[in-house]
């Protein structure tokens, strides 16, 4: 299935193993079995964050699926939460096809998808029937503004998604780090942003994060990571997608939009151990986790959760087994009896 998933355009076969999981998410009582088989549940790998209990910290990122269409199927298939969105107030059909490129030479995707979505509304339906089946892992939520909403009402945007899925979340990301929104990145910058938290971190008791892209200066991240502070944010997720095209050999690499997969791998974990030396933010690490030893690296680095999207969908349907069961051999090896001893050595 995973070959010949390979076989088709990259956007239709994202769409047509999403149609799969989705209609496997709807019969509860079929994802018990395979949830058995194919889920690592290991006490060690518990991870208390943000408040919360994650089975594990392996996280499915934001982008794979927009609008909570397949969320028992990522339970099922071993993750320990998962991040749907972008989502934005109203439905938007994104940029124009084709805009999802897969670079194989590269481990690399390449998208310009434009936060297509069917809007918050939809999605707190589908979330409200998750909630009601009790799965028992924790569902972010990733927050965008729509394309046509000028800068200076951005916070409006965000606050009416907020509004309608705040029941249904139990994380909520501000995504203002995307480069395939025009302008959107400017909500990054020192004024836009402390504006934006302002209008925001009282909208929600529930933890609220920021996702932030891998192309900011040190300073710049400084900056963030300030204002985030400031104003009582739980965490940053780090990083989103970038415009670098540095070392791609493929012949895709020249196609506009951000680059997710291998070649962030050192940018993210620069990005990490920078911002893990800020005290009092919960840092999620995404952006070229394929493997155990890189899981490994980023808990060691400061994170304490991990999100993965182009390494599962060059992975396939056992990614997550296999990176956890690698996870636990390394803590094996290094005496590691429990993720939270490494949560209270950075502590």
């Amino acid at each position: 299935m995973h070959r010949l998933l390979f076989a088709l355009d990259p956007e239709a076969a994202h769409e047509l193993a999403l149609k799969a999981l989705a209609l496997w998410s709807g019969r509860g009582p079929l994802l018990e079995v395979p949830g058995r088989l194919l889920r690592v549940e290991d006490p060690r790998l518990r991870v208390e964050a943000l408040g919360l209990t994650f089975p594990n910290p392996l996280g499915l990122a934001a982008g794979m699926d927009k609008d909570a269409r397949a969320l028992g199927a990522w339970w099922a298939l071993g993750f320990g939460f998962a991040e749907v969105g972008t989502l934005t107030p109203r439905p938007q059909e994104g940029n124009p096809k084709p805009r999802l490129f897969r670079l194989p030479e590269d481990g690399a995707l390449i998208n310009r998808m434009g936060f297509n979505n069917r809007g918050a509304a939809e999605a707190a339906r589908r979330l409200a029937a998750f909630r009601s089946r009790g799965l028992p892992f924790p569902v972010g939520v990733n927050l965008g503004k729509n394309r046509e909403t000028p800068l200076e009402r951005a916070a409006e945007d965000y606050l009416e998604a907020l509004r309608l899925l705040e029941p249904y979340g139990d994380y909520f990301v501000l995504n203002v780090s995307s480069p395939n929104t025009p302008g959107l990145r400017t909500l990054q910058e020192g004024p836009f942003l402390d504006e934006l938290l302002s209008r925001l971190r009282p909208a929600t008791a529930k933890p609220l994060l920021l996702k932030v892209a891998p192309d900011l200066s040190l300073g710049a991240l400084d900056q963030v990571a300030a204002l985030a502070l400031k104003h009582r944010l739980e965490g940053l997720v780090a990083v989103n997608t970038t415009l670098s095209r540095e070392g791609l050999t493929s012949p895709w690499a020249r196609e506009a939009g951000g680059l997710s997969g291998r070649p962030l791998r050192g940018r993210a974990l620069e990005v990490l151990r920078h911002l893990a030396q800020v005290p009092g933010l919960t840092l999620v690490s995404v952006g070229g986790v394929e493997t155990p030893e890189d899981a490994w690296e980023r808990l060691k680095a400061g994170a304490s959760l991990l999100q993965v999207y182009t390494g599962f969908v060059y992975g396939g349907p056992l990614f997550p087994r296999r990176l956890l069961l690698g996870l636990l051999s390394r803590m094996e090896a290094e005496g590691v009896r429990a993720l939270r001893e490494l949560q209270a050595v950075r502590a």
